[in-house]
């Protein structure tokens, strides 16, 4: 399922507020500043910073 860019344009990453990029495979969300991977599940994003994923 691909992701809407009007949906990519507003998303930032909760804990610091910071731009977000999509994943090469899509299956999540990157915060580099963060250091954190936010997931996508059945084509939601899930951006609680207690499931983020540290890279």
């Amino acid at each position: 399922m691909a992701i809407d860019k009007e949906l990519l344009e507003i998303l930032c990453c909760p804990q610091c507020k910071g731009d977000i990029r999509l994943t090469e495979n899509e299956d999540g969300f990157i915060c580099e500043a963060c250091k954190l991977k936010y997931p996508i599940k059945d084509g939601i994003p899930v951006m609680l910073i207690d499931q983020a994923e540290k890279l």
